[in-house]
């Protein structure tokens, strides 16, 4: 089979994506028959840039399905210290392992890497460009949740300008028939001018907001939170000025419509209070968890393995 990266959720067609959250609601329903596909078989996490979430369920995945794990969680714990590129850092890697996956604060380290790799490499978080198995992870909760990806109206709220999980999910959900957005931020973190008039060139409504309110949320089906992110700003000062700039707490919630769902992909700060954790509409959690799911899913996919 040839080699196959995943850089971007647009990496996969519609009917391969459909096809691959199809395979990971089915590891949920049947976890015991892919407990050892992947007896044998080894996933390298190269993580240049702290995660909790995302490396951790790279990890669970692969170990339930029965492979191995190595890597590390810092740069201070690679070669990268020594002045090693990328590039040589996968050629290194891939020579012990059937798989990688790799986060990295610059945008476009992943496909850098995977043009010198001998196995395939999944995009874990390239800076605020994309973050392709979270777009697949918050795509399988709301197929699962909501029993469709077409004639949705989703809010984005937060930071949509450094944020690359919105911008990945702008990009892949706009695919589908009947997609609407709504995109609530300040100013200063609107989304990228590329992701808009991409949407403007496909004919995706949307419309831009700043207050998180009544009229806000009439009719959506989704809200997806995101926290200010400290780390890519280029000084305090801003940082703080923005980071409370949205709380979802119960006063709001109070106000949104009864069967919306909430999503974030996490971790959060403040952006949503505790007291919301017990609502049935937030699904955060259960996102964590559809999470795994996915991972293993395209772990099986890219590595070409079926369940005999």
């Amino acid at each position: 089979m040839a080699l196959r990266h995943l850089m971007s959720p647009l990496d996969m067609t519609i009917e391969e994506t459909d096809e691959l959250l199809d395979l990971a609601n089915d590891i949920e329903n049947n976890r015991e028959k892919y407990a050892h596909i992947c007896d044998g078989k080894i996933l390298a996490t190269l993580f240049f840039e702290p995660s909790t979430r995302t490396r951790l369920s790279f990890e669970a995945a692969m170990m339930n399905l029965g492979g191995k794990v190595l890597g590390f969680h810092s740069a201070d714990s690679s070669s990268t210290t020594k002045g090693e590129t990328v590039s040589d850092t996968m050629r290194i890697v891939s020579c012990y392992s059937d798989i990688c996956a790799m986060r990295h604060p610059k945008e476009g380290a992943p496909l850098v890497a995977s043009m010198k790799s001998l196995v395939p490499v999944i995009n874990a978080g390239d800076g605020g460009h994309q973050h392709p198995t979270q777009t697949l992870t918050d795509m399988l909760t709301i197929r699962s949740l909501k029993g469709r990806l077409d004639h949705l109206k989703i809010g984005l709220c937060g930071d949509l300008k450094f944020g690359r999980t919105v911008h990945s999910l702008i990009e892949s959900l706009s695919r589908y028939e009947g997609i609407s957005f709504v995109l609530i931020s300040p100013e200063e973190l609107r989304v990228p001018g590329y992701v808009r008039d991409a949407m403007a060139a496909k004919n995706i409504p949307f419309e831009e907001v700043e207050k998180l309110d009544e009229n806000t949320m009439a009719g959506l089906d989704i809200l997806y939170m995101t926290r200010v992110q400290k780390e890519r700003f280029f000084n305090e000062e801003d940082y703080v000025r923005m980071k409370d700039f949205y709380i979802l707490d119960k006063e709001k919630m109070s106000l949104a419509p009864e069967s919306m769902l909430i999503l974030h992909p996490l971790p959060r700060v403040n952006e949503i209070a505790v007291e919301v954790d017990n609502d049935p509409r937030a699904a955060y959690f259960q996102q964590v968890q559809y999470g795994v799911y996915v991972r293993m899913a395209l772990i099986m996919t890219l590595l070409g393995l079926e369940v005999k």
